[in-house]
């Protein structure tokens, strides 16, 4: 019986522990069902809660909405708006046409008046490079006397500078500037004495008195001037000229508002001799022609470049059998094309002929390229004949017109067959020109633009008004180029200097991926608004010389013309009309922005885009359509079409707008008006968002300054105490011929004087005529809605209660770490009120936030809270940095709420209020309600916003950072139970870098020359290896290196001791491995820039009211988290159990990605856009013939250069360095 019961014990415990041996498996999954859903719950209750109240209590968004309660909401009229802006900016470009035409006029009289005078080679003028200021020391006269100039055949003449006083002028950049006078540039290659440079220089100085009549005129000129023929410019105001690169490359010939001016639209066939005779220096000069005849054209020209032997072909295979548009991206495409062509054999002048013209006929009959001038550039050294049969064939079927010219250049010192190529030029009304040195190409290659405007001279009364395309104030055009090589040469030295102190840690995988990403970081850097260049447009007129006996040779004087900086077209445009997420933009002919808010110029802060003046409206205007790349929706193109056929015309569409560099994005409906600006080829386009932009904010009858003036309101009262500014890029209020120092001091200006009687509001924002110079202009609707947000809100800065010792704001300032509360209106107002831990920091927390957000409706936490508003109304928005964790300075946390006025069943934005406390605070108040739950090892937990990014963490590091980055398979799961959704946005502005490959011979000579910069090469590698052992070896150099170039502020760690086991660095051993492999990492890899597309993959939160996944509970590792949103805010509470495995290998960014469009070994992206080109509007002027041209025999002459011979070697060394 005994042993029954203990058998059946013994079965019991058996049974029981096989049980515990099945269920341990499970009990395994289990550790993730530890996080309690209602207890995170609480935790984003009670934080929400929290916040909430601090907010609420610190912005008294209550008080600021009762505020606003006499205001009304009315509906905005979207076409009434971009007519009215329309024709603002219509009347203000008229203006800048009529100085121009009065410069013209004046030109050709001038000249007309002076053709007898005689050339005064003691010719004393204010020379841009050489003039004098008060003080300046006077270079001393040359001795002995100047050498001859054996090319001149005389002695070069000493002429002392002139003096001049100068005076920084804001409307100018602050640039110094004499009012009196103009200056002169003379390019380089242009030898100011010569007779006929120095006559134009004579006479034009009578140009001065126009110049100063136009600006008094209209104050808001900027700069005007005569471009000649003969290289020089004259420019009004004088100024000193300042170069962006060591030496001055600039010619006014060369750029787009004098070649565009001076000749009607053109395609071009360039034709280059591949015969093997064309090597050596032949070769070099014959690539430097065909660059500078691609740098003479624009966006309105169509060009082709073809190279001949036996057989025709395109520099750039996929351009084959067509002509493409001449713009930044296609031109540096056809120079790299012909960079890497090499000469092979003979020749055949016939098929290269034949290809010329057929391909011409065939564009002229499609109704493709420019439609209008024609022309052959043909560029070798010799002909075997003239193929008549040819020309006969092709170009005289309709004598005597001849509609493609044809213009020959000679290459090469000893050319025997000269007289058939120079036939070719002279029999159709081209234009020959023998060249033997490569300083003198660009002098030559310029011969052209007189040719070509013979139609447009021998008509002589029509002068067509050119608007040129968007363009950086810089001299020269591949300032790029220089930069990002100077930019890879920093670099260099950096890496010399950290290896310095690193040593060997530089080579450990993980610290060469940091520095990789963070040099790519910084060329992600591309801001909106790069206040390092100007960006304008130029409105230009040809100048023609009305001799009688010019008439013969149709001569063209040059282009008068004058700059209108985009900066001064943008402040006609009222955003305040537009509201928070409204904007504007023009659109050209040709379909590219002439300014745009998301036109991305500039990339690394600082170096401007190869293409950046090509962007098409549809590659910023993103459509919410989920289109592959370049995949443009029909609806946008026929919008497009619209818009460059200067229609007027209106359409909603959903777009994603992306913003705060591109991190963040909004998929939001928005409304397009558009309408032409008359007598110009822009077309003027609006937009706002249509959920909250339809209606917009406005004041009572019984509100208006003039009324509250009579009640005795001081205007000035309410603007009163240094808690306020004004946005201070919009215009409010402007004096014609008078600055001020700040926005702020002008309006007070301003208030005064419209407190006095008899005030008037002038009718136009334009210039005023030439009888109302001294008038005043503002804004009526904007001041009126300005004084009363100021009037209305005047108590937010000015409350002092929260000083009180008892006050619940001492309570909330201690315990978050307050430092200021603000307030923004639709009118452009900002408002803070700081707080203060003692009267020692009176000064400085709100003047670092008044510095930096005083742009009110365009700061990012503005239109995030508006936007937020449509999601709850209750809402704060919070945010921190970017990356913010990686800093070592104290985050501060920003968060702001929308204000809206309802009135009528219409609603509208009216203001947002917010505040900035303390980080540290914020993650006290979190550690505090979570307890130690998120302090153990077991979890992990984070507060993410709206659009994926850390603003709380366990690891304050990762604050600021995309949680992909931190935790790519969470991020994941959220994307898969729809927390968030993924929206791809577009970059079409990017920039990529190829490697460039060093011995190019489009920059050097395949001769010794070659070999011995192979051979400085070694010599650069092996001294840098030296230097790295004399820094290592040598303590006092080292240490006199550090001290010239290292850190001043001694932030980074000493070098650390050599380590025994580092053979080669105790003395031991020779370490020759180490040092190649340092010196393969050390050495630069240069690479070139190019355009190119990327795309990021941004994130937000599914919006969608009582989402399921918020009721989701953890189930073991299946779903080891729990995610809730936080009541009151964009925010939302991730618990994550980190108990159970984690995939590393998953890792999800927001950072730019290249896109793949499986383009061919040969294609490019250039290939893949010119394959799907967009339709475009040809200028209306086109002169292409004139009936008396055939009686005109000059046609082209052997090479004679007036120049310095120091100058011209200058250039000669450039043209192969540059």
């Amino acid at each position: 019986m005994a042993w029954s019961r203990l058998l059946a014990w013994w079965r019991l415990c058996l049974g029981l522990l096989s049980v515990l041996v099945c269920l341990a498996p499970c009990v395994n999954l289990q550790p993730a069902e530890n996080i309690n859903y209602n207890l995170v719950h609480s935790w984003a209750d009670k934080l929400g809660m929290e916040l909430f109240h601090l907010g609420d209590f610190i912005t008294r968004r209550k008080e600021v909405q009762e505020s606003f309660k006499d205001a009304k909401v009315v509906s905005r009229n979207g076409a009434s708006i971009v007519d009215s802006m329309a024709k603002e900016i219509e009347m203000m470009m008229d203006l800048k046409v009529s100085a121009v035409r009065r410069i013209m006029d004046t030109a050709e009289n001038t000249a007309l008046s002076h053709q007898n005078d005689m050339a005064d080679k003691m010719f004393s003028y204010y020379n841009a490079k050489e003039m004098l200021e008060p003080g300046d020391p006077v270079p001393p006269i040359p001795t002995p006397a100047p050498d001859m100039d054996k090319d001149i055949g005389e002695p070069l003449i000493y002429v002392r500078p002139k003096e001049v006083v100068l005076e920084p002028r804001p409307e100018f950049h602050n640039t110094p500037v004499n009012f009196s006078v103009s200056s002169v540039h003379v390019p380089v290659n242009v030898f100011d004495r010569a007779p006929d440079v120095i006559k134009a220089i004579q006479w034009s100085e009578n140009l001065d008195q126009i110049f100063r009549d136009n600006y008094k005129n209209d104050p808001t000129l900027s700069w005007q001037f005569f471009g000649s023929s003969t290289g020089f410019m004259r420019q009004f105001p004088a100024s000193k000229w300042r170069k962006d690169v060591p030496v001055d490359l600039y010619d006014c010939r060369l750029r787009s508002w004098y070649m565009e001016a001076a000749t009607s639209p053109k395609d071009i066939v360039i034709l280059m001799d591949g015969s093997g005779s064309m090597l050596g220096q032949r070769l070099d000069i014959a690539k430097h022609v065909v660059k500078t005849i691609l740098d003479t054209l624009g966006t309105n020209d169509f060009v082709n470049i073809f190279t001949f032997d036996k057989e025709v072909s395109p520099v750039v295979p996929c351009f084959e059998d067509t002509l493409i548009q001449a713009n930044l991206g296609n031109i540096r495409e056809l120079k790299e094309g012909i960079d890497l062509f090499r000469p092979k054999s003979i020749a055949n002048y016939t098929a290269a002929l034949t290809k010329a013209f057929e391909l011409l006929e065939e564009t002229k009959l499609s109704s493709r390229g420019a439609q209008c001038n024609q022309a052959i550039m043909i560029i070798g050294d010799g002909a075997p004949e003239n193929n008549r049969e040819v020309f006969e064939l092709h170009n005289w079927r309709d004598p005597p017109y001849k509609p493609v010219r044809v213009f020959t250049y000679l290459i090469g010192k000893e050319v025997a067959n000269w007289d058939d190529i120079r036939w070719m030029a002279c029999e159709n009304q081209g234009y020959y020109v023998h060249l033997s040195e490569t300083a003198e190409v660009r002098e030559m290659v310029l011969n052209y633009i007189p040719v070509m405007a013979r139609p447009l001279v021998l008509g002589r009364h029509d002068h067509p008004v050119i608007w040129s395309q968007v363009y950086a104030d810089i001299e020269d055009t591949k300032i790029s180029d220089y930069l990002w090589d100077i930019n890879q040469c920093e670099n260099q030295k950096a890496d010399v200097l950290e290896y310095w102190k690193v040593q060997d840690r530089m080579l450990e995988p993980s610290e060469m991926h940091r520095r990789k990403y963070r040099r790519m970081k910084d060329t992600w850097d591309q801001p909106l608004d790069p206040k390092m260049y100007q960006f304008m447009t130029t409105v230009s007129m040809p100048i023609y010389d009305r001799r009688e006996n010019a008439t013969r040779i149709a001569n063209i004087l040059g282009v008068a013309g004058t700059d209108v900086p985009i900066n001064e077209i943008k402040k006609l445009l009222s955003p305040f009309a537009l509201g928070v997420n409204g904007y504007a933009f023009i659109v050209t002919n040709n379909g590219y922005v002439l300014f745009h808010p998301d036109f991305r110029p500039v990339f690394q802060g600082y170096i401007l885009k190869p293409a950046y003046n090509s962007v098409d409206m549809i590659e910023v205007e993103l459509l919410d359509d989920d289109r592959a790349a370049r995949d443009f929706n029909p609806v946008l193109m026929t919008i497009r079409d619209s818009i460059i056929n200067q229609s007027t015309g209106s359409k909603w569409m959903l777009v994603k707008n992306h913003f705060d560099d591109m991190k963040r994005v909004a998929r939001i409906k928005r409304q397009y008006y558009w309408t032409a600006i008359k007598k110009t080829p822009f077309t003027l386009v609006i937009s706002y968002p249509e959920q909250y932009g339809v209606s917009h904010m406005d004041i009572r009858a019984d509100q208006e300054i003039h009324r509250i003036s009579i009640k005795g309101t001081n205007l000035r009262s309410v603007f009163s105490g240094k808690r306020w500014k004004i946005h201070p890029d919009w215009l409010f209020c402007k004096h014609s011929n008078r600055t001020f120092k700040t926005p702020e001091i002008e309006l007070l200006y301003f208030l005064e004087r419209m407190s006095e009687p008899g005030w008037r509001w002038p009718g136009s924002r334009s210039a005023m005529p030439p009888e109302h110079a001294a008038a005043m202009f503002c804004d009526r609707q904007l001041m009126q809605a300005l004084v009363f947000d100021a009037r209305v809100t005047g108590w937010f800065s000015n409350n002092t209660s929260f000083n009180s010792k008892d006050d619940k704001g001492n309570e909330f300032k201690q315990r978050f770490g307050v430092t200021v509360a603000f307030l923004a209106t639709h009118s452009g107002l900002t408002r803070w009120h700081e707080f203060h831990s003692n009267a020692a920091e009176e000064s400085g927390v709100g003047e670092t936030f008044s510095q930096n957000n005083t742009r009110a409706i365009d700061e990012i936490w503005y239109k995030r809270a508006v936007d937020q508003h449509f999601v709850r109304e209750e809402s704060f928005v919070y945010s921190v940095p970017f990356d913010a964790g990686e800093s070592n300075s104290e985050i501060l946390v920003t968060a702001s709420h929308a204000v809206f006025h309802n009135e009528g069943g219409k609603t509208a934005p009216a203001a947002v209020v917010g505040f900035q406390f303390q980080h540290s605070a914020l993650y006290k108040l979190f550690h505090n309600i979570t307890g130690n739950a998120c302090a153990v090892d077991d979890k992990d937990c984070y507060i993410l916003d709206n659009n994926g990014y850390v603003i709380i963490s366990t690891r304050v590091h990762e604050t600021g950072r995309f949680f992909g980055e931190v935790n790519g398979a969470i991020m994941k799961r959220l994307l898969e139970e729809n927390v968030y959704t993924q929206v791809t946005v577009y970059d079409y502005q990017a920039v990529c870098f190829e490697s460039k490959n060093d011995n190019n011979a489009s920059s050097m000579l395949l001769s010794p020359l070659f070999h011995l910069l192979r051979v400085g090469k070694w010599l650069l590698h092996t001294a840098l290896w030296y230097i790295v052992q004399l820094l290592q070896w040598a303590p006092g150099v080292s240490s006199h290196y550090a001290d010239m170039y290292g850190d001043s502020n001694d932030t980074e760690p000493p070098p650390p001791e050599p380590h025994p086991e580092h053979h080669g660095r105790n003395g031991n051993g020779h370490g020759k491995k180490d040092d190649e492999l340092w010196l393969r990492y050390l050495t630069l890899h240069r690479t070139r820039l190019k355009p190119c597309d990327m795309k990021r993959e941004l994130f937000t939160l599914f919006n969608e009211k009582d989402n399921v996944v918020y009721n989701m509970t953890a189930h073991a590792c299946e779903r080891p988290f729990v995610v809730l949103p936080i009541p009151f805010s964009n925010l939302i509470l991730l618990v994550i159990d980190q108990l159970c495995p984690r995939d590393g290998s998953v890792v999800l960014t927001v950072n730019p990605q290249p896109i793949d469009y499986h383009l061919s070994v040969n294609d490019s992206l250039a290939c893949y856009k010119q394959a799907r080109e967009f339709n475009r509007m040809r200028p209306h002027s086109c002169i292409s013939r004139h009936a008396n041209e055939s009686g005109i025999k000059l046609c082209g002459k052997a090479c004679s250069v007036y120049a310095n011979l120091g100058l011209l070697l200058l250039c000669h060394i450039l043209s192969r360095w540059l």
